[in-house]
């Protein structure tokens, strides 16, 4: 049934490729290039202008290729189904694309039924973990005994690289910041607690633990730390962030998906704040209320993009790279571009108590090493400041 279904799929996308061409078919700009290679993204069921992964995704390679001059383009699934990105990855190889980019986690099925499909193809695909690919190719009976699987037996590794990012450290820069800017009661509003969520939130509160030690004022820090169960807001939610907020917490790093809108709207009642997370979530958090985002905890979606293409196109150092889930971080302590996570200095809300060049020089510690964050999710970190851990999820 599945091989009749890809069968389908890709005659549905040789058809569509030749109508879009009869057409003149949409793509990202009339740069046809003169590089063998011919870069195409995969979005999820989002647009380039989601003000998130898609658009970050689009406009790094459209930005690398239009300055390379390398033919780009981009698909968009017709919905939110493997099926759909299937077909679309199915697409943009019979027009001849043959380097595709995606990211994330939702595109794991379509990771292991293409990469042995097109085996001339190279996949770049980011924020996407091994527990995610053999998740998708032997489906829930891989929580049951995660070790009895291994990643590489389920898609192609001659073909394909995937990144995964130390979500601590931007946690922890986020809540280091929050201190230093002057913020004491703060707030950790998790998806799920699955490791990437955790990670985020154990080094957020590293981060304000170390800030708080600095100033001398962990006794006057308080934590309030939940996961919402679910990547998206909800009534319920939304009601445990008024409580929140009502009873006295300043800022809440929201992680995890659409769950930030719960928190957004408890504070804009009161004019609370937030962090996003994963990119710049400023414009679409600041549509609950003006200046609402502090900073966002950011993965560089451009600087992998960027390293990646040059490794296949400029360098020659793709077999350096492919067949590896490379866990990204910090690539420097003084060129910030270069970094795969951050804050974004434009549009961080600094201040005389700490300022982009003391954002610089704690990344510089970071990436020595005189700043140590750990990515253990077994427990809480160890702690001076007061965290009040809520036990169970929200809903």
């Amino acid at each position: 049934m599945q091989k009749a279904k890809r069968g389908i799929a890709l005659l549905l996308a040789l058809a569509l490729a030749f109508t879009l061409t009869a057409c003149g078919g949409p793509s990202a700009f009339e740069n046809k290039g003169s590089s063998e290679y011919r870069v195409a993204m995969i979005t999820d069921a989002g647009d380039i202008t989601d003000q998130s992964f898609n658009q970050t995704t689009y406009e790094a390679c459209a930005a690398y290729c239009q300055k390379n001059d390398i033919d780009f383009t981009y698909k968009k699934p017709d919905g939110d189904t493997d099926y759909a990105r299937i077909a679309m990855v199915d697409l943009a190889v019979a027009e001849g694309y043959n380097v595709l980019v995606m990211s994330g986690y939702i595109f794991a099925e379509t990771l292991v039924e293409t990469t042995f499909k097109y085996p001339d193809v190279k996949f770049i695909v980011l924020d996407m973990t091994d527990g995610d690919i053999i998740a998708a190719a032997v489906g829930s009976k891989y929580y049951d005994d995660p070790d009895a699987y291994v990643a590489g037996d389920y898609y192609n590794t001659g073909n394909t690289y995937c990144a995964v990012y130390k979500e601590e450290i931007p946690g922890y820069m986020a809540g280091y910041t929050a201190v230093r800017l002057g913020y004491r009661n703060l707030g950790y509003l998790g998806g799920q607690a699955v490791p990437p969520v955790m990670r985020f939130g154990y080094g957020y509160v590293q981060g304000i633990n170390d800030a708080a030690n600095e100033l001398g004022v962990a006794d006057e820090v308080n934590v309030e730390y939940a996961y919402g169960g679910q990547f998206y807001g909800s009534t319920e939610i939304t009601a445990a962030m008024d409580t929140w907020y009502s009873n006295g917490t300043e800022i809440v790093f929201a992680c995890g998906g659409g769950i930030f809108t719960s928190a957004a709207e408890a504070a804009a009642k009161v004019g609370g704040k937030l962090i996003g997370v994963d990119s710049d979530q400023k414009p679409v958090i600041d549509a609950y209320g003006e200046g609402m985002t502090v900073t966002s905890a950011m993965k560089s979606l451009t600087a992998t993009i960027n390293a990646m293409l040059d490794s296949i196109i400029m360098d020659g150092t793709w077999d350096e790279h492919v067949g590896k889930i490379e866990s990204l971080g910090l690539a420097s302590g003084e060129d910030m571009s270069l970094n795969y996570v951050a804050l974004p200095e434009e549009s961080t809300q600094w201040n005389d108590d700490f300022t982009v060049e003391d954002y610089r020089a704690m990344v510089k510690k970071l990436f020595e090493g005189e700043i140590t964050v750990s990515e253990s999710v077994d427990r809480m970190p160890e702690v001076q400041v007061h965290v009040n851990e809520r036990q169970g999820t929200i809903m």
